[in-house]
């Protein structure tokens, strides 16, 4: 199921991250930030297939929403030196879209496949031999006259990206030899990246005003671009132009953004947990309809950073606000919060006891 998140702080892709993408994006891994880890294995596959005279063995890249998937595998062809052709899974409905896709590729080219996990079980099956043996199997007519059609394809490269890993088929999963997982970013390394996107944007940014924005980003790039051209409005209309530290608190205040990165959402979510429900246990859709707001919303946008942060915890009977989340919202943990109100509208909820 989908859903649209318009908040500023979501971490997935709206269509105003892509005004500034191609000057904001890094096009080698020098200039790539953060992911020291995946960059240094990166390197080292890039130069032995370069060695070799090979095309780079077939990647997932996976991890959460707005963390540099898309941005590596451009990277990855820049490296290469070889031409990427982008889509993703939902735009490929037919066993014939794909196979139009694989019969244009260049030896040694790239076919980046966002949101993987979305491909329909018949394009799989197209896939597989593609991927083991560079070949396509097409049937052509029907019933005892159809006939199997193998057409031999370049050697390509397949990076597949996807924020749910687990919903990749086994079979799929294992066709690739690389796996990287994208970790959320430091509050350093996104500071870094906010400086350097001030400087593309050649928009005044001093370290004070960048780590400000870092602490909001919610460990997130996208985000923290975000944040950056949306603070970059305030300090030109109603600061002197210079992104500083008061400059970012006032901009984050006036789009009701607090210190740590938490939305009116999100914290109308842990006051309704509190308030409505004593704390805790509160089944997804009951809360979801005390809130006015899809249950995949909350469970896929808001309760991730607020598991991470500490704020929030799922158990077997529902949803519980933790002690640090009431301090957060400047209420008094009460002596026993983990144990469920025995009043309130959360008696009348019958989805308590779901996962």
């Amino acid at each position: 199921m989908e859903f649209s998140d318009d908040r500023l702080i979501s971490p997935a892709a709206a269509a105003e991250d892509f005004e500034n993408e191609f000057t904001l994006r890094p096009r080698t891994l020098d200039e790539y930030v953060g992911q020291e880890k995946i960059k240094g294995n990166l390197r080292v596959y890039l130069e032995a297939a370069r060695r070799r005279g090979e095309p780079l063995d077939h990647l997932l890249l996976y991890g959460p929403p707005g963390l540099g998937k898309t941005t590596l595998a451009c990277i990855v062809a820049n490296e290469m030196g070889v031409q990427i052709r982008t889509t993703s899974g939902p735009a490929i409905e037919k066993p014939g879209d794909l196979a139009a896709l694989l019969t244009n590729l260049q030896e040694g080219d790239i076919l980046f496949i966002d949101e993987i996990h979305r491909l329909s079980r018949q394009v799989e099956e197209v896939l597989y031999p593609a991927l083991e043996d560079y070949a396509l199997d097409i049937m052509i007519g029907k019933g005892p006259s159809a006939q199997s059609i193998r057409i031999n394809l370049p050697r390509f490269t397949l990076i597949g990206a996807t924020t749910r890993a687990g919903q990749l088929t086994s079979p799929l999963r294992d066709r690739f030899g690389v796996l990287l997982k994208l970790e959320l970013y430091s509050p350093d390394e996104l500071a870094r990246i906010i400086r350097r996107s001030a400087g593309l944007l050649r928009v005044p940014c001093d370290e004070e005003g960048a780590a400000q924005l870092a602490a909001c980003s919610r460990g997130t790039p996208r985000v923290a671009n975000r944040l950056l051209k949306r603070v970059r409005d305030f300090a030109e209309v109603v600061g002197d132009g210079v992104i500083t530290r008061e400059t970012a608190k006032v901009a984050l205040d006036r789009m009701d953004i607090d210190a740590l990165g938490l939305d009116e959402l999100d914290r109308s979510l842990l006051r309704a947990i509190i308030e409505l429900y004593g704390g805790g246990p509160v089944g997804l859709d009951t809360l979801a309809a005390a809130l006015g707001e899809e249950a995949v919303t909350l469970e896929d946008v808001c309760e991730p950073y607020l598991m991470q942060m500490g704020f929030l915890a799922r158990t077997p009977r529902g949803r519980c606000v933790t002690d640090a989340a009431y301090r957060h919202l400047g209420m008094q943990p009460p002596q026993r919060a983990s144990q469920p109100a025995q009043d309130g509208p959360r008696q009348q909820s019958f989805d308590d006891l779901e996962a």
